[in-house]
């Protein structure tokens, strides 16, 4: 069980900036995420594309984004639940919301951010008829623990940031790790490509381009695949693992049961005030937010974090005035009374 001040769905920029804004105020957070790791998007499917739109940074890489968040909040000792999707919400008789995820960790809080993105994200799975039959037996679509493929031999498809970064990361700890693209150009950042590319010719990576994966074979769990090439046909490639990786599809999946008001597939606050939706303590904040002008972007995510948190101060702390005073002012004091701030002069008497 797992008690906070503010409890967060969505793990990415939006919902890690939270963090940081809420720790000014004296407030703790744990947020829960589907995915593995910090990050959302930025750090699952396009962690070396650079963004140009982050005040300060005329160009940020969408992982030192997220590297720079994870440094930012540290000092407010966030708590997380990762690799869970969070499932049902109840609202108590105090007032608390009791949130459970799919593997039934339960979390209390009196407020409620929902910072998903653009929701929960589900794996796009390629056309293969056997696929769903050797799902968690040699077939995974998200890359948890790289110590499973530790001595093992790895196929991997696809041709964007993710199926590089992970070909290249597991060349180091798999016994083999082959790459399958059905083009000869990738999607991914250049120096990925490149990086592959230097692996293959030392043998490292077996990179299989103008092909697909087009069947699984084995009895209970993944022993080989059979691999369709442009030229050469049919190819049975011997693996304990194939890992399809062309992204993930958002969805708002159990959120939208929650008895939000949802338009167009997002959910709909009250951007004139604080972000909340039509259930008082909970606020939705990010791309998975509407309102009229509404823009996807993580800059107003930001903005939209910022806001709702100052009204969050006042379900969690009635009748308490907050009177806020700028970080150039107070510094940033850290939960461990670690204090950053700016140096003050001292005058010396002649």
């Amino acid at each position: 069980m797992i008690k906070t001040d503010i409890l967060i769905i969505g793990a990415g920029p939006v919902g890690m900036f939270a963090v940081f804004e809420a720790g000014l105020l004296k407030l703790h957070c744990h947020l829960i995420d589907a995915l593995a790791q910090p990050g959302g998007q930025c750090s699952e499917i396009y962690p070396k594309k650079p963004i140009y739109d982050i005040p300060a940074y005329p160009e940020v890489l969408a992982g030192d984004l997220i590297d720079n968040l994870a440094e930012q909040i540290k000092p407010f000792e966030p708590g997380y639940t990762l690799g869970e999707r969070a499932e049902t919400i109840e609202k108590l008789e105090d007032g608390t919301f009791k949130v459970v995820t799919n593997k039934g960790t339960e979390h209390y809080a009196p407020t409620v951010f929902i910072a998903g993105g653009l929701g929960s994200f589900e794996p796009r799975k390629p056309p293969i008829k056997e696929l769903v039959d050797f799902e968690d037996k040699g077939v995974e679509y998200i890359i948890r623990d790289p110590e499973l493929y530790r001595d093992k031999r790895v196929v991997i498809s696809g041709g964007g940031d993710s199926a590089l970064d992970w070909s290249i990361f597991l060349s180091d700890v798999a016994s083999e790790v082959s790459l399958v693209h059905r083009r000869n150009e990738f999607r991914g950042a250049l120096d990925s490509v490149e990086k592959v590319a230097e692996l293959s010719k030392s043998g490292k990576i077996n990179l299989i381009t103008d092909a697909e994966v087009k069947g699984i074979n084995g009895d209970g769990k993944v022993e080989s695949v059979t691999i369709k090439h442009k030229t050469e046909g049919e190819i049975v490639k011997e693996c304990d693992h194939f890992i399809p990786l062309f992204g993930l599809s958002p969805k708002l999946g159990p959120i939208a049961d929650w008895g939000l008001e949802i338009e167009k597939n997002a959910i709909v606050v009250n951007n004139a005030l604080d972000y909340s939706t039509n259930i008082p303590g909970i606020f939705a904040i990010g791309d998975v937010n509407t309102y009229p002008g509404k823009l996807k972007l993580i800059l107003c995510g930001f903005h939209e974090a910022t806001i709702a948190v100052q009204f969050a101060y006042n379900i969690i702390n009635p009748g308490k005035r907050y009177v806020m005073k700028y970080t150039t002012v107070n510094g940033v004091e850290g939960f461990d009374g670690e204090k950053k701030e700016a140096k003050k002069a001292v005058v010396k008497s002649m």
